[in-house]
């Protein structure tokens, strides 16, 4: 883990995890878990609460939170941002510059802004 990279709250990182520079790890708003053998890219951003109803509310709302969770094998490109109380699975691909907003299956690789799963490749 680079010395840039920002860990606020409860936030536990697997074994063999490379963390790269400028990374948000906020485990602020509950318990962030991060696998084993990840690689979290440079820029990713990680949450565990949000203060849009908030905000929105003027304040009469509160702090919405929840647990976000990182499977093992997982790797998140450059500059994702991964909302609150997702789950994403092991062996997961995210592509550079997603936004994570539900749960991503084991397995499965998903880019965009949002995030969409990819299928999988039908050549022969």
């Amino acid at each position: 883990m680079y010395d840039n990279v920002l860990v606020l709250g409860s936030v536990k990182v697997g074994r063999n995890t490379w963390i790269g520079p400028g990374c948000i790890l906020d485990g602020s708003g509950g318990d962030l878990q991060i696998g084993d053998w990840c690689s979290i890219s440079a820029g990713v951003q990680i949450y565990t609460h949000h203060t849009v109803n908030r905000s929105i509310s003027l304040g009469r709302d509160p702090i919405d939170y929840a647990p976000t969770w990182i499977g093992n094998g997982v790797y998140i490109g450059p500059n994702s941002v991964v909302q609150m109380g997702v789950t994403i699975g092991d062996r997961a691909i995210i592509g550079a510059n997603s936004l994570v907003n539900r749960d991503i299956p084991t397995g499965a690789k998903a880019f965009g802004c949002p995030a969409r799963l990819q299928r999988p490749s039908t050549s022969k």
